[in-house]
């Protein structure tokens, strides 16, 4: 690019795990352009993954929600022209996303060239020949080529504050769980959809084996969305499991995951902030791609590929053998 960027605008993913592993870039931005103020654009209800972030200068937010839809990306236009933006990088692949960066008159505007939105850049980018096969850390990465940076080793970047962590400790010190104690975190939900999940009652059958160990405390993690699935993994099984599905806030569960020694999870958001904390995890994949969404740099992947994987549907159409394959003494063995 001819001229330094001085005010940039970037778009972030909407899914809270792609988000995770879109922070790289912010890193990287940062480090490219030590002097430039620079804001991100992000649904609010991932804002809070940004919270003590110093790469960050400002933050923008939408809503997502259906009824206000329209108005929203009127107010999005707008605030972008009102920032007087000179690079606008969309880490997003929707046409929307492009439109209101081209209606805004952002000068420069990076992306990728999905869904018929080229004309809509100055700065189109093909997508990746290894897409499929790499992981999407890289192709976030490479999209930055035309601002002449290499793909970095910067890892995913989450910033938990002595407060949060201090206040972690005290919510785990009310349920009697203390340094001496082993703390294992479980994520059996994820918000894209039931073929993501392995099966409830193996998530019990390994709680009840991890139990086996006295100095072993477990948290089960979930949105309001997956309250009911922990609530019926959790009935009867003895206080050393803490059920806090619904009842943590994003910068609570992100510090709470920190203060984990281990964290067993579907592929989900969660994961990726297990990833982003540098807890050890072990990541159980049935539906997706392991080689593109795994966890990054750390972690360790249980799946057994069957000929229908990965299908990336919400919601499997036949005997869900990805999941039903993977016995809870996998998961152990892993662990």
């Amino acid at each position: 690019m001819r001229q330094e960027p001085k005010n940039i605008v970037i778009r972030m993913p909407n899914w809270l795990g792609d988000a995770v592993m879109a922070t790289p870039i912010l890193h990287d931005i940062r480090k490219n352009y030590p002097e430039a103020k620079i804001t991100i654009l992000c649904s609010d209800v991932i804002a809070q993954l940004f919270a003590n972030n110093p790469h960050l200068d400002a933050l923008l937010t939408f809503s997502r929600k259906t009824e206000v839809k329209k108005k929203e990306g009127r107010r999005i236009v707008q605030k972008l022209i009102e920032g007087n933006y000179d690079l606008g990088i969309l880490l997003t692949g929707s046409f929307s996303s492009a439109w209101q960066f081209f209606r805004a008159k952002i000068p420069l505007r990076l992306g990728y060239s999905t869904h018929f939105r080229k004309f809509l850049l100055t700065h189109p980018v093909a997508i990746p020949e290894h897409d499929e096969t790499q992981h999407l850390v890289i192709s976030y990465k490479q999209l930055l080529a035309p601002l002449g940076m290499a793909v970095s080793d910067t890892p995913l970047e989450l910033f938990v504050s002595n407060e949060e962590k201090k206040a972690a400790t005290e919510l785990l010190a009310s349920f009697d769980i203390h340094d001496d104690h082993r703390l294992i975190g479980i994520n059996p939900g994820a918000a894209y959809g039931s073929a993501k999940c392995w099966p409830k009652e193996r998530f019990r059958k390994l709680s009840e084996r991890l139990l086996q160990d006295p100095k072993i405390r477990i948290l089960y993690f979930g949105d309001s969305h997956s309250k009911a699935l922990v609530d019926d993994i959790c009935m009867g099984l003895p206080l050393r499991v803490n059920n806090l599905a619904g009842k943590t806030t994003l910068r609570e569960l992100i510090a709470l995951i920190d203060a984990c020694s281990l964290l067993i999870t579907n592929d989900s958001g969660p994961m990726h902030i297990g990833a982003a904390v540098h807890t050890p995890l072990v990541a159980i994949f049935g539906s997706t791609n392991a080689i593109k969404t795994g966890p990054y740099s750390n972690g360790k992947v249980v799946q057994k590929h069957v000929p229908c994987s990965p299908c990336y549907l919400r919601k499997c159409p036949i005997d869900f053998r990805c999941m039903m394959n993977i016995s809870v003494d996998d998961v152990v063995e892993a662990l």
